[in-house]
């Protein structure tokens, strides 16, 4: 088959690095180029918006859209980019869970633009403006998008037919990625709607530390990663370091183990799991204590000043798809 399909990819809420891990195919962007056009990435090439509304319903093959939503900027690129994709993909973990930014559910968005306009000490804004979605100057109306109370992912919003995880996704997922646009190419059966591209096994599965780990695993404390020297050879759990691991779905390649740090989660959750953070807190919590001492009554308080910062540990990527999802004020 000589026609190549048409590829899509858009930035939303996000730091960019989704973009990058593309970028680092280095060479086998060759093989992206030999399969596809790429017609609309206004982050790496001229494209506008104006583009990309201009093109006719179910017109692009796949689209690739990274980052979380959380303005109606973000949102309108959702909707135009699902009516216009035949196949969409989360890429990352804030277009799949919400990321990272998903933590700022944890605020208002009046709290957040008050802290970011008015509150920071190196702010100097004595009227204390605040953006707004419209205001006339000069008798002319600007415009801003609007500033969404919550962050959502990318299948909260629209339908998504695959998920790639990964903060970024690594190398060798966006080759899975590239495999999927080949075989679209070529005709050939596709995974089935919300598949992730990834393993279904938890990370502990693949971890090369976990053949060398007790049959009686307890953690005694919690410590932070710089407090102690870390064993390369020996799980994090056992070392009183919080790894996500158990709750967290395999096929990243395990590079923070490999650079000697416990996983932070940002694979998101093993398939049928309803909540990480939730199912990462009963996994660990049952571990906690000494299996010939265990004191709750003793142990729970000092855990709970030791671990420094739950909500950013447990659901450090996910935040916006647990079952306690954002901040709400009783009003």
């Amino acid at each position: 088959m000589d026609t190549k399909i048409k590829l899509a990819i858009n930035w939303a809420g996000a730091c960019g690095g989704c973009d990058v891990s593309i970028l680092d195919l280095a060479e086998k962007l060759l093989d992206v180029v030999e399969l596809a056009d790429i017609v609309y990435w206004p982050v790496a090439l001229d494209f506008k918006r104006s583009d990309l509304i201009r093109m006719e319903p179910h017109s692009i093959d796949i689209g690739l859209f990274n980052g979380a939503v959380r303005t109606s900027e973000q949102l309108e690129d959702a909707l135009l980019l699902r009516e216009r994709c035949k196949i969409m993909v989360a890429f990352g973990s804030c277009a799949s869970f919400g990321g990272i930014p998903g933590l700022a559910n944890c605020f208002t968005s009046e709290e957040i633009l008050r802290t970011v306009y008015q509150d920071t000490a190196s702010t100097n804004n004595p009227q204390q403006i605040q953006p707004t979605p419209s205001v006339e100057v000069n008798g002319k109306m600007l415009t801003l998008p609007e500033f969404f109370p919550a962050v959502q992912a990318l299948n909260q919003v629209v339908d998504v037919d695959y998920f790639l995880p990964g903060c970024p996704p690594p190398f060798e997922r966006v080759l899975d990625l590239v495999t999927l646009v080949k075989n679209y190419r070529e005709g050939a059966n596709l995974p089935p709607a919300g598949t992730t591209l990834a393993l279904d096994k938890a990370l502990c599965f693949e971890c090369p530390r976990q053949q060398r780990m007790s049959q009686q695993l307890s953690i005694p404390e919690i410590h932070r990663p710089h407090e102690i020297f870390i064993d390369p050879d020996k799980c994090f759990l056992e070392q009183g370091l919080i790894c996500m691991g158990p709750a967290t779905r395999g096929g990243c390649g395990f590079t923070c183990i490999q650079a000697n740090m416990p996983c932070r989660g940002c694979f998101g959750p093993v398939q049928d799991m309803f909540d990480q953070g939730a199912e990462a807190i009963s996994a660990i919590g049952s571990l906690l204590g000494d299996n010939d001492d265990y004191k709750p009554q003793q142990l729970i308080p000092k855990i709970a000043r030791d671990l420094k910062d739950p909500l950013g540990t447990f659901y450090r990527f996910t935040l916006a798809q647990a079952i306690l999802s954002r901040k709400v004020i009783d009003t």
